[in-house]
């Protein structure tokens, strides 16, 4: 008798249809790839030819394979790709972001703008050593301001946070314990303005009686009577930098009555006053550059101009006209190597004002070596303008200096613009509810016309965004809206990371350190948003910069 065969399987159906064949694996492509350096533009390897599914993180392997310094360490990268200018459009980003694989992310873009035959030119962007860990819950609400929160800000070291309010109050706050640590009184108006002395030995406020004040953080106290002199309430406060004045650095601060006055601390005696402003000057920035590295001053007024005047004898050197409105906002490249002087990520304090000096300067050397001092000014006009006023290629003396860039793409008033920590990214915030990037660090090719070019616009919150703050390894930026919420956002993909909900009403401030992050609003509370996993043993600096990756 002959084997019977078993009866076939019956196949299997999904709502009446039979399943579906499976798609055969597509095959992947290889490509050949050339790695640069983002800043430069010059090859770290020779081409390479490789499968264009390669995952974004064997690429980063693959570099510090490559590279030629066999001595240092593994070095994080980000990777992305420069779009043609006739692929690019209006509102669209400049540049594709290498966040999975070459074939995924740009050779299946939208644009088309590229093929398997030609020869892709992947920009490395080295990351910082160090990676800070986001915040992703509330861990503290700190109460005790009985009126909107106006001003916040850490000391240099993270050590310290000081908060400023509309109950003429500044508060020193605790970060190991995130308690309370002094009420300081003394102003008899809303305070407008805190600022840390970048040697962390004193802190400045400036309310909307007029008076600037110096305060001891150690004690809580005064450090003699108020410095009198503005006829209307001050609106933002800056220090010397320590690179050019480490023992007794001086205070600017700026007016709604038009002057910018420059203090001596230690005296408390009025040096000079700047008084070219026709209207509200609403920002002071103390810049290292200038003639001989002696130091400028830039203002930025509601007359619709931005001055710069020598920070030593109080001379006018340049006025900047180009805005069409009240000019509202300043940033620095040098922003973050100025606010935390010193102090690095070795978490060492300095034995003397010498060798504080000697640190702050080669911190600060460093930086411009690769791109000279560069100055943002926003404005009500919708526009941002860029500027590099002490470059070789600019003019030294006075009169009109053109502008490197005019970055435009928000519908309504620029509330904010803020460099990152390493100076190489912009970001602006406006009355539009976006947050745009901005690319300052430039290649080889692209120095001279596309510095600043557009690179995203974040999109998440719901109503104006009033400030920015950067996170020290220039990975994330966190923004403080009127809707009530503050939000992280990560620089790799230029997405959403953490939403921090938690206040009833507008946040007016925010700042950035280690793992921290503070918030403060019309809800008359401070926020404290850390990661969950919290290390109370360790000091906050060496969390900033000993957390590897």
């Amino acid at each position: 008798m002959a084997t019977r065969l078993p009866p076939p399987k019956r196949p299997k159906l999904y709502h009446g249809v039979p399943e579906p064949e499976p798609e055969p694996i597509k095959p992947s492509p290889n490509i050949v790839v050339q790695f640069v350096n983002e800043h430069d533009g010059t090859p770290i390897a020779p081409a390479v030819n490789l499968p264009a599914n390669v995952a974004r993180e064997s690429l980063e392997a693959l570099v510090n394979q490559l590279r030629t310094k066999d001595d240092d360490d593994h070095v994080p990268f980000a990777f992305h790709v420069a779009l043609p200018e006739d692929a690019t459009k209006p509102e669209v980003p400049t540049r594709i972001v290498i966040s999975k694989s070459i074939e995924a992310d740009v050779l299946d873009h939208p644009s088309h703008a590229f093929t398997e035959e030609n020869i892709i030119l992947v920009r490395c962007a080295p990351q910082s050593v160090f990676k800070v860990r986001p915040a992703t819950r509330c861990s503290s609400t700190l109460s005790g301001h009985s009126a909107p929160i106006l001003c916040a800000s850490f000391s240099p070291t993270g050590a310290l946070l000081a908060t400023g309010s509309g109950d003429t109050h500044v508060r020193l706050w605790d970060l190991n314990t995130e308690m309370p640590s002094h009420t300081l009184i003394g102003h008899t108006g809303w305070v407008l303005c805190v600022e840390w002395d970048p040697m962390e030995r004193k802190l400045a406020s400036g309310g909307h009686d007029g008076h600037v004040r110096l305060w001891d953080p150690k004690t809580g106290k005064p450090t003699g009577d108020a410095m009198k002199g503005h006829s209307k309430w001050v609106t933002s406060l800056a220090w010397e930098p320590v690179h050019i004045n480490a023992s007794a650095p001086r205070l600017a601060s700026s007016s709604k009555d038009g002057t910018v006055r420059v203090w001596s601390t230690a005296t408390r005696r009025l040096e000079y006053t700047l008084g070219g402003h026709t209207a509200s000057v609403n920002v002071v920035k103390w810049g290292g550059g200038g003639k001989g590295g002696k130091g400028v001053l830039y203002t930025a007024s509601s007359d619709r101009t931005v001055r710069v005047w020598d920070a030593q004898g109080g001379k006018q050197l340049m006025i900047l006209k180009d805005h069409a409105h009240w000019v509202t906002t300043l940033a620095l490249n040098t922003d973050f190597v100025l606010r935390t002087g010193p102090f690095d990520h070795t978490a060492k304090r300095p034995a003397s004002d010498e060798e504080a000096q000697s640190l702050a300067l080669k911190r600060y050397d460093a930086l411009i070596a690769r791109t000279p001092e560069l100055l943002i000014s926003g404005s009500d006009d919708h526009t941002l303008f860029l500027w590099s006023l002490f470059s070789s290629s600019s003019e030294a003396g006075g009169g009109k200096t053109k502008p490197l860039n005019r970055l435009t793409g928000h519908q309504r008033q620029v509330s904010h613009v803020a460099f990152s920590a390493d100076g190489r990214w912009a970001a602006s915030a406006g009355w539009d509810s976006a947050v745009r990037l901005w690319d300052c660090s430039g290649t080889a090719g692209e120095r001279s016309g596309n510095l600043g070019k557009f690179v995203a616009t974040l999109r998440g919150h719901v109503g104006p965004v009033y400030r920015l703050a950067w996170s020290a390894d220039s990975r994330m930026v966190v923004s403080a809206s009127k809707d009530a919420t503050v939000k992280i956002w990560d620089l790799k993909t230029y997405k959403l990371k953490t939403d921090l909900p938690g206040h009833t009403d507008e946040v007016y401030c925010v700042d950035f350190v280690a793992d921290k992050v503070v918030s403060g609003g019309r809800d008359r509370t401070v926020k404290m948003c850390v990661e969950v996993m919290f290390v109370s043993s360790v000091s906050l600096l060496t969390v900033l910069f000993s957390w590897k990756n």
